[in-house]
């Protein structure tokens, strides 16, 4: 059997999970073929890595030859990992230009580049696929299983906290994330995974967002306002604080970013409380559901622990999901540990606050108990990586979770975080119908006409 041929467009970070499954796992399945990065020095990187795995040299190109490189090399799908406003007219074209697309989250950042996609898959009948890998988690499938079990019976309400420590959540504001042109802020880049989840977890859609939130930590601004003055443009420097990261303490960093800054400018260690922030690091939000359910979400992007506390409550009980994924972050750990610990292991902090997951169910008028939650495998997300790499690479088998994610959950994702933006801007709630998709709007028509139904047979 002939290998499916893939690129990978966009080579930061991120990259390392898909390219290593080609040259590792499913390398009898799949080979890349070719790189799309405009930055030579991290192409040369990936390019690097699949020589040394025994694999010829994929061939380079440039951004403006996406076209030529999926016909010259007969490029068969396509892996997306840039920069969140340009997946649209990336994924658009790669369709036109006749290759499937797998892209990371969020699908893109905006109403109009939503449909954009939604257009180009009306008109070339291909495939996109987005890799939710929070789904594979054990832990949040366990509350899936739970809820699609029945247990707690029809769902009324989610109360949905997520907290990000001040090593991981400061990252988002050292880079291009910190600009909402380019990442849609943190309520499309980050919390598309958790508005993902809630829409999986009870099985149905957002229709109204109501939205509150700030730069409230972070930025040059609130930093001069607790006193904090004078600070270094970057975090490579000798005697970088808690704050800064320090690109040469990190070879893969380094590599990617520190040593190839000299061909594009980007700066991957912007210090934090600089100019030019334009995203939120406190958030929360109301979202009312097609279901009738109701979701209270809010998101910490300062906080001195990792982790998220889930509860959902229905017409027989009521589950609570509490994982804490960084208990502390310490003053003496030095500059340059764990930045995500969701992803990787991060190690004890010692703290009282001990890393750990748990859910717990109790149904109306008896005492709770625990459901276990059983890891599938080593690596990120409990080993939820791995299964997600497996739908993406061989397909998605029989799951009775549905955790295989296309570019439907994608838009039903952002379309929270959307509808969210433009609620911060106005001060008002906002009706995902009217972000301008058009399959949004045909859902919301398909619950009003269902609604119609209901009430003339009761009447009836």
């Amino acid at each position: 059997m002939s290998r499916r041929r893939y690129a990978l467009v966009g080579a930061g970070h991120r990259a390392q999970m898909y390219v290593d499954a080609i040259i590792g796992r499913y390398r009898d399945d799949a080979a890349l073929v070719a790189i799309c990065e405009p930055n030579p020095v991290r192409a040369q990187y990936y390019v690097d890595r699949v020589v040394e795995a025994g694999f010829p040299a994929p061939a380079v190109y440039g951004p403006d030859d996406l076209e030529d490189m999926i016909r010259a090399e007969q490029v068969e799908r396509v892996v997306i990992c840039a920069r969140d406003d340009l997946h649209a007219p990336l994924i658009v074209r790669s369709l036109d230009a006749g290759a499937d697309v797998v892209v990371e989250k969020p699908l893109t950042i905006d109403g109009p580049s939503a449909a954009a996609i939604e257009d180009a898959i009306d008109r070339t009948g291909r495939e996109v696929v987005i890799t939710f890998n929070y789904r594979y988690s054990p832990r949040n499938s366990a509350l899936r299983q739970v809820i699609q079990d029945g247990t707690i019976g029809q769902v009324t309400s989610v109360d949905f906290s997520w907290v990000l420590d001040t090593k991981h959540g400061a990252d988002y504001f050292r880079r291009w994330h910190r600009e909402k042109e380019h990442s849609g802020g943190l309520l499309v880049h980050k919390a598309s995974h958790h508005f993902d989840l809630v829409n999986w977890w009870i099985r149905s859609a957002p229709r109204r967002v109501f939205a509150s939130g700030g730069l409230r930590f972070y930025g040059s601004e609130n930093a001069a306002a607790r006193g904090i003055r004078n600070r270094p443009e970057r975090g490579t420097h000798d005697g970088a604080d808690s704050f800064e990261l320090d690109l040469r303490g990190d070879e893969r960093l380094k590599a990617l970013y520190l040593d190839a800054e000299q061909h594009d400018g980007y700066l991957r260690d912007r210090d934090v409380f600089g100019e030019g922030i334009t995203i939120e690091d406190n958030l929360a939000l109301v979202v009312d559901y097609a279901s009738g359910a109701t979701l209270s979400y809010s998101l910490n992007a300062h906080s001195p622990w990792e982790g998220y506390r889930v509860a959902v409550n229905g017409t027989l009980g009521r589950a609570e999901l509490e994982v804490v994924e960084r208990g502390a972050v310490l003053a003496d750990e030095g500059l340059h540990p764990v930045l995500d610990p969701s992803a990787v292991d991060a190690g004890s902090s010692g703290s009282l606050r001990p890393e750990g997951e748990r859910l717990i169910v109790q149904k109306h008028w008896e005492a709770a108990y625990e459901v276990p939650i059983v890891a599938v495998g080593e690596g990120g997300h409990g080993g939820g990586d791995e299964l997600l790499l497996s739908d993406v690479f061989e397909g998605p088998g029989d799951d009775p979770l549905a955790r295989p994610a296309d570019w439907r959950d994608g838009v039903r994702s952002i379309a929270v975080g959307i509808a969210g933006n433009r609620s911060l801007e106005t001060g008002l709630p906002v009706q995902v119908a009217e972000l301008g998709i058009r399959f949004l709007a045909s859902d919301a028509a398909g619950d009003a006409a269902a609604d119609s139904t209901a009430v003339a047979a009761a009447r009836a």
